[in-house]
């Protein structure tokens, strides 16, 4: 008898499982069955089980204290709806988010916002860390770094090295919408540039070329880059961000601008982050990306901003003393910033106006 009942494999399995099942419904023998019930996709038993079981030890855990998992988190912040922000590095950065804010106010997407806010301090010669008037490498050679990301789409597009184009960011875009790639570097950055009918021209201006000569018998200054960070009406979230780079640096060297993760990121479902800085410290933390994963976390921008400072100090203490400041903007239109030392300066774009802010 016995095995003509496991000679019918179509049936007596199961048979045999739900004998077992109405004789013993104890917790350790259901338990017993459970890696060979959650194995068999669309087992009639699997849902009994299921519901005998109930939320998972961690699962009730979380539930009872009203723990959201992260991924929740990003969930309901996506599905807010904000209004336009825009938040720039720097006191330059004020005319940047002037700028952005404008088309954001005219229903503009995010992307066109963050490229001709960053246009704006491109073209001021006034700004000679950024665009036309930059100060030069070691060679009196001015060489642009600039990256453009759009947070819905994941799209991005870099240049760097790029000589003789004022506007990186916008060769930095027509990279993203024209080619599959992600960057172009030096030559070939300016030819492509060329054949999307950008203008070649002279970055130097009397002004960055004297202060080159008078380098060659002092120190370097400090440089600054233009980040800028927007979210439009329609909840599209973009970033961006330009420099000439360390002034005078060694021909061919590329900070962290034009490197995503490290000077910008946009997630559309979180927010978008910003850096500035010495380049080389950023690029070793992928600072902007670990704003972002920890406004993801559940940290506001500027906590955020903090804790990737704070990461950065405890595997270096000695990067307490460098420049690095990060911005960064959420997804429900909160903004936030800080700086490894206090006092940093950046611009703030609502629809209530601008307003110039300083990092604790």
């Amino acid at each position: 008898m016995p095995l003509a009942l496991f000679s019918n494999k179509s049936v007596a399995p199961i048979a045999l499982i739900e004998s077992i099942w109405q004789r013993q419904r104890s917790q350790d023998l259901i338990e017993g069955w459970l890696p060979w019930l959650d194995g068999s996709i669309g087992h009639p038993y699997h849902e009994i089980v299921r519901q005998h079981r109930g939320p998972s030890k961690a699962g009730a855990r979380t539930e009872a204290l009203g723990v959201q998992e992260p991924r929740e988190k990003a969930r309901k912040m996506s599905t807010s709806k904000p209004e336009p922000a825009a938040i720039a590095t720097w006191t330059f950065g004020k005319s940047a988010v002037e700028a952005a804010g404008e088309l954001l106010c005219k229903g503009r997407a995010a992307l066109d916002a963050v490229e001709k806010g960053i246009n704006v301090v491109e073209l001021d010669a006034s700004v000679t860390s950024v665009g036309f008037g930059s100060l030069p490498n070691a060679e009196g050679i001015v060489e642009l770094d600039a990256a453009i990301m759009d947070g819905t789409t994941y799209r991005a597009g870099s240049v760097c090295a790029l000589r003789n184009i004022k506007c990186a960011i916008s060769v930095a875009r027509k990279v993203m919408e024209e080619t599959p790639h992600v960057m172009l570097a030096g030559e070939n950055a300016l030819a492509f540039a060329l054949s999307r009918g950008f203008r070649e021209e002279e970055l130097l201006t009397p002004e960055s070329r004297r202060r080159w000569h008078e380098w060659k018998s002092g120190p370097a200054p400090s440089h600054d880059t233009v980040s800028l960070v927007a979210l439009d009406c329609a909840g599209r979230l973009a970033a961006g961000c330009s420099t000439s780079g360390l002034a005078y640096k060694l021909p061919g060297r590329v900070g962290d601008s034009p490197i995503l993760g490290a000077g910008l990121y946009a997630d559309g479902e979180v927010g978008g982050a910003g850096a500035t800085g010495i380049g080389e410290e950023i690029m070793r933390f992928c600072a902007s990306f670990l704003v972002v994963e920890f406004m993801r976390n559940g940290s506001g921008p500027a906590e955020a901003c903090r804790k990737v400072l704070d990461r950065i100090a405890s595997k270096k203490p000695a990067d307490r003393e460098v420049n690095i400041c990060l911005i960064a903007l959420a997804r429900n239109g909160e903004c936030g910033a800080a700086g490894m030392q206090p006092g940093f300066p950046y611009a703030v774009w609502t629809p209530a106006g601008v307003q110039m802010r300083q990092a604790e």
